[in-house]
């Protein structure tokens, strides 16, 4: 992908720069590649330096989102460009491990956006280029937890980035990607919705689930918790567990459980709960396709632990 921008600030005659990505698709915790290739204008500038920003948009509230930058690397310091000359500078940065995923199976996930911006100084005017499309995949751990809701038989519902942490899990990043989904015909009527996180690490995942519970007894959000490794997380058996945890919330009787996970809750609420994303490997979630568990409608009690 390329963006191509002048440099308004400087006026006419200005110079130009292109931000080249080798492959605009990625994952958690891998890198990003290419080429920042600038073309001087009609005299000589002093560049003071140039800059790559991730940037993605975040609900600040109930009714307000805005662009946050959070990942920011200087790929050139200063340096001086005559008329005309064109220079390329390569770069490889770190994609952060708990970066939102916006596609699984290779299917967008709504409302997901994420890009690369380039930020070019000289003579201290800031020109901010347009955002050049980044594409982040789940982990192989990660789709082994995603694809524990499909042979559970869960749809998607919505997906967003919401501002905040989540109390007891360790994160780099300022916000956290919320996943709900609809849940399976046997827990209608008990449960509402069932929201997803994953917050992933160089060690491995922490998965955190909420369940929106609802019926005569009682109801209110149930919170429970589970930590793997990455290679852990490829063999342990995930639609058991959230089955036997949401069997567990869904025939109490009172609203707080506790459980042998080391379930936590959140410091932050906002609109749920936060992570890493809903979707499939492959395209296939036990028998479903990603189409089917995709095809739900998009967004239109205190919290205890379970």
């Amino acid at each position: 992908m390329v963006f191509k921008k002048m440099l308004q600030k400087l006026g006419v005659g200005g110079p130009s720069v292109d931000t080249v990505l080798a492959d605009p698709r990625c994952q958690p915790g891998g890198t990003l590649t290419g080429e920042v290739r600038i073309t001087g204008g009609d005299g000589d500038a002093e560049i003071e330096h140039i800059a790559l920003s991730l940037v993605t948009r975040v609900e600040r509230g109930e009714r307000s989102t805005g662009q946050v930058e959070f990942h920011r690397v200087v790929v050139a310091g200063p340096t001086k460009l005559t008329a005309k000359e064109e220079r390329t500078i390569p770069f490889t940065i770190p994609v952060p491990w708990e970066a939102p995923v916006t596609e699984v199976g290779g299917q967008r996930l709504p409302r997901m956006e994420l890009g690369l911006r380039t930020e070019v100084s000289i003579a201290k005017a800031v020109d901010k280029g347009d955002l050049d499309p980044v594409y982040v995949a789940p982990l192989e751990s990660q789709d082994a937890v995603l694809e524990a809701f499909g042979q559970l038989g869960f749809h998607f519902k919505s997906a967003d980035l919401e501002a905040g942490r989540i109390y007891g899990v360790r994160q780099e990043l300022p916000f956290f990607q919320e996943i709900e989904f609809y849940p399976p015909s046997q827990f209608a009527g008990r449960i509402n919705e069932v929201e997803l996180t994953t917050v992933a690490s160089p060690a491995g995942l922490v998965v955190v689930l909420e369940a929106d519970k609802r019926g005569p007894f009682g109801g209110g959000d149930f919170i429970g918790r589970f930590e793997a490794s990455h290679h852990e997380a490829l063999d342990m058996d995930w639609a058991r567990i959230f089955g036997e945890w949401l069997d567990r919330v869904a025939s109490r009787r009172g609203s707080m459980m506790h459980g042998g996970h080391g379930y936590g809750h959140h410091g932050h609420r906002g609109g749920g709960m936060g992570g890493v994303v809903a979707g499939a490997a492959a395209g296939v979630l036990g028998g479903m396709m990603l189409g089917d568990m995709l095809g739900g409608d998009e967004e239109g009690g205190g919290e205890e632990e379970a």
